[in-house]
This record gives C-alpha cells, sequence and structure tokens, in this order.
C-alpha cells in the first residue's frame, strides 16, 4: 500500500524547563499571563508531524510520498528523509520563505507549551494532491495531518473526489479549525487519530457527539499517553491496547507520530488492529526514550524485545517475519 502523509515539516527548537509549570500559574490570574521560564537546554531538531510520520514509515520500509511545503533551507533535511527511505517528490519549495519552526519547552512533569510558526507552510494549499496520486500510480491512503489549514482541507476534498481513504489527524490545528472545517475534515475518514484532549476539543469544534462522530468515520483511535490507545469501531466493544512501558523519558516530543507510524504500517500489511496498535506503542516508547523527532534508532531487535516485554511472544512472533524484512 502506498501511503501519503500529507502535513508539517519543522525544525523543532526543544528547550527543558526544570520546574512546573502549574506552580507558575495565578488561579484568577490567568487572563492576563506574562511569563518567563529559564530553559537548562536547547536542542534543535527535524520536526514537523508530517515529516515525522513519513519518517517513521519509511525506517520501517513503507517509502511513504511526504507532501507538505518547506522553505529555501530544506535541501539538507530533504537528503536526511530520502536517506530514511521517504519519497520527497511531493514537497514544495518555496521561493522566499523558510521552513516551518516549532518552539517548545517541556516542564519536569512531562508537560508542554508550543509555539509553531508557518513560514513555507503557507504555501501547501497550491499543492495538487492529485497531480502527485497520479505521478505515484496511485495511492492507497491518505493521511491529513496538521498543516496549513485550507491544504487539509483541499487534500481531504481531493482524496475523497479519487476514492482513496483518508486518515484524519488534525492535532495541533484543532484549535485553529472552525466547526464546518472540521467536521469536513473527519466526515468519511477511515482513521480518525486524536489524544485524549483532542477527542474532547473535537466533539466541541463539530458541534457532534462521540457517538455521531462515530457514525461518520470508520475507526477513531484515541492516543492516551502511559495508559495506551484506544480503538473505537462502531457496533462494536471499544478495543483498550496498553502502552509499552518506556524506561527513562527523554523527549514526548514526537511519540505520537511515531504511534502512527507504526499503526499505519500495520494497516498496510493488513494486520489486525491490535498487533497494528501495539506495534505503534512500541515506536512511541522508542521515541520517548530518545531525544528529538527523528533521531531514535530503529532495530527489528529492539521492537520486538518491547513487544514481548509488553504483550508476550507470541505477539512479536506475529510480528517477526514483517519487522525483520523491514529492517
Amino acid at each position: 500500500m502506498r501511503i501519503a502523509v500529507t502535513g508539517s515539516i519543522a525544525t523543532d527548537h526543544l528547550m527543558v524547563f526544570p520546574g512546573r509549570f502549574a506552580e507558575q500559574l495565578i488561579p484568577g490570574q490567568l487572563e492576563r499571563v506574562s511569563l518567563s521560564f529559564l530553559a537548562d537546554t536547547l536542542q534543535v531538531r527535524r520536526g514537523g508531524v508530517g515529516a515525522n510520520i513519513a519518517f517513521g514509515l519509511g525506517r520501517l520500509g513503507l517509502r511513504p510520498l511526504l507532501v507538505g511545503a518547506a522553505g529555501t533551507d530544506f535541501a539538507e533535511y530533504g537528503q536526511w528523509l530520502r536517506a530514511a527511505g521517504v519519497d520527497t517528490g511531493g514537497v514544495r519549495i518555496s521561493a522566499a520563505a523558510h521552513t516551518a519552526r516549532f518552539v517548545c519547552t517541556t516542564d519536569a512533569d512531562q508537560n508542554q507549551i508550543a509555539t509553531f510558526y508557518a513560514g513555507a507552510m503557507a504555501e501547501a494549499p497550491a499543492i495538487d494532491l492529485a497531480e502527485l496520486a497520479s505521478r505515484a500510480g496511485g495511492l492507497g491512503l491518505v493521511l491529513i495531518g496538521a498543516d496549513d489549514p485550507a491544504a487539509m482541507a483541499r487534500h481531504t476534498a481531493t482524496a475523497h473526489r479519487l476514492g482513496v481513504p483518508v486518515a484524519a489527524d488534525p492535532s495541533q490545528q484543532l484549535a485553529r479549525l472552525e466547526g464546518e472545517q472540521a467536521r469536513a475534515l473527519i466526515d468519511g475518514a477511515a482513521w480518525l487519530f486524536t489524544n485524549a484532549y483532542e477527542a474532547a476539543l473535537i466533539c466541541r469544534r463539530t458541534g457532534w457527539s462521540r457517538p455521531q462522530i462515530l457514525a461518520r468515520v470508520g475507526t477513531w483511535i484515541t492516543t492516551l499517553g502511559a495508559d495506551g490507545v484506544d480503538i473505537a469501531t462502531r457496533g462494536r466493544p471499544v478495543l483498550h491496547v496498553p502502552a509499552v512501558p518506556a524506561g527513562a523519558i527523554s523527549d514526548p516530543t514526537g511519540a505520537g507520530d511515531a504511534f502512527r507510524a507504526g499503526f499505519l504500517a500495520g494497516v498496510a500489511w493488513r494486520w489486525p488492529l491490535e498487533q497494528a496498535a501495539r506495534l505503534g506503542c512500541a515506536m512511541a516508547t522508542t521515541v520517548l526514550e530518545s531525544a528529538g523527532t527523528q533521531e531514535y534508532k530503529l532495530l527489528a531487535s529492539d521492537l520486538l524485545a518491547r513487544l514481548a516485554a509488553a504483550y508476550g511472544t507470541a505477539a512479536a512472533a506475529a510480528a517477526e517475519d514483517r519487522l525483520a524484512a523491514a529492517s
């Protein structure tokens, strides 16, 4: 299955604040917040949800098509992604703007405060997904990740028109989407990805209840951090998959993107949902224990060991042949 991943391409500026954000917030004064946090560390990493998910899929041997907009500074980043197995033929290079920037500060409780600068991402609506699909010889799945809202809308409509299944993953852009935009993005999606907070927010944005949303999508995957993941399909009991326990957490940024890469790889391989989610959880934990969103080592032996420890030897055995081939 050929997967196109649409979404942001960015450079991450990741900082760590040794205290707790909650201790700096004063009840009754939240409407006039003016805070500055002295960070201990700064790391500049490659990122962007589209690039992160495509990177994970590439490392698993899927050769995804990355669809997004980047700036004049993308040359080195593009080489990095291609070396990881990503097809960057769908990346539009801006003649004037820089690649987007994600600036994030993480506190001692793993809470995060972030700012995103769009930069070249503003040109993403000019990308013609239909042309890219034709050039690629057809697509089996299109993930609509956080991107310029107009691009998200255009890619969703194009995928539906072409009859290509859509995985809707609005994530950070939910805060910017109006009700009509949010409804158009998820209505008819084969897959819907949210975390627990986004699950509540998407109900508010669309005006639809959880049952009403579930009636409009094929399967709704809700990641729950250390509590694992819930997979809801209309007419079936919710399937809960526990997380793969993490050792020393280095940086939570990108764990959700890694989960999506692992899960979608399982979908492409036609695995049962539980097996796909287990691989996603193993990928997420691998990123949690690494600094940065794309600097992790991905070894079949490591993934299989994580699967065996969390879910048993049978779960690892079921994934062994495919992971060995991918690596």
